[in-house]
């Protein structure tokens, strides 16, 4: 993505005087329980317990409109409109899971920038930073950083579904970081990532076309697939060490943020990320940021 700015918008209790202690009475008998009865019961409020706590927190899906409104999901992420390269209305809806992309009003020229990038993510962006998050975290310290995701596609538009990802010399949570990391999973229409094809690299297991380049502002090192990936798990890390080898990056730098979401061209309404989740794991232990998926269906 090409970045621009966001905007972002007891009394205890009186005293009392205390009250008199309660009449003594004759302890009550405790009835008896069968114990068939007992453990049956015993078995059944462990089983609903376990489901309370494994069920995640339900919200109101929130419709964002305004050009670089946000909402936080499941207490740990951020979901951004970002509409930074276009004048025409965007909307996207971000749901319990991710977002989707409700209206994406004009189109831009296809050999320029895209119209924006709604995005979910883990991290900061321009002072917005994630609930909880420990990014930015120095390259160094990090030992992995697991995400997945599940994209939701759509005809009749012009766009690339993509993570971003970035590196910064300082642990800086504003402005433009120096380094970009792209990760094109589809790609529809005749566009292309900024700067020239350098070579293949096979990274994570997966064979992808390398591009890199820079945009006045930072450089961008591109992995695109040859083929559509609807979903994936990953450690970003695998691509970042990609970064360092080829000079854009070094290991006393710092990830500031993983983002995840669409750069459209023409059109995108109907566009989804139906599920996100972004960890961060260091030698002194787990941020503790991880997300949750919704099943298919």
């Amino acid at each position: 993505m090409r970045p621009s700015p966001l905007h972002d918008p007891r009394t205890g209790p009186s005293p009392s005087r205390p009250a008199p202690p309660p009449p003594r009475s004759r302890p009550l008998r405790r009835p008896r329980v069968p114990g068939a009865l007992l453990g049956a019961s015993v078995t059944a409020l462990t089983a609903l317990a376990a489901l309370v706590t494994a069920a995640p927190t339900a919200q109101a899906d929130t419709t964002l409109c305004e050009q670089f409104g946000s909402t936080t999901i499941q207490g740990r992420y951020v979901v951004q409109n970002n509409r930074w390269g276009s004048s025409g209305t965007q909307c996207v809806t971000a749901t319990n899971t991710g977002f989707r992309i409700t209206q994406a009003d004009g189109s831009v020229p296809t050999n320029g920038a895209p119209k924006s990038y709604p995005s979910v993510f883990n991290g900061c962006h321009y002072t917005n930073c994630s609930p909880g998050t420990r990014l930015p975290a120095r390259l160094s310290s990090i030992s992995s950083a697991p995400t997945s995701i599940r994209y939701g596609y759509v005809g009749g538009a012009v766009y690339n579904a993509s993570y971003d990802i970035w590196l910064d010399p300082t642990p800086r949570t504003d402005g433009v970081n120096r380094t970009e990391i792209m990760i094109w999973f589809n790609k529809v229409g005749s566009i292309q990532p900024i700067g020239s094809q350098v070579g293949t690299a096979t990274v994570a297991g997966r064979s992808w076309q390398v591009w890199s380049g820079g945009n006045g502002s930072n450089d961008v090192l591109s992995f695109v697939a040859p083929s559509a990936i609807d979903s994936w798990s990953f450690d970003v890390m695998d691509f970042v060490r990609q970064a360092v080898s080829r000079g854009l990056a070094r290991t006393d730098w710092y990830l500031t943020s993983v983002q995840a979401g669409f750069e459209p061209w023409q059109n995108g309404a109907g566009l989804s990320v139906e599920s996100f989740s972004s960890s961060v794991n260091t030698t002194s232990g787990a941020t503790g940021v991880t997300g949750a998926r919704r099943s298919a269906g």
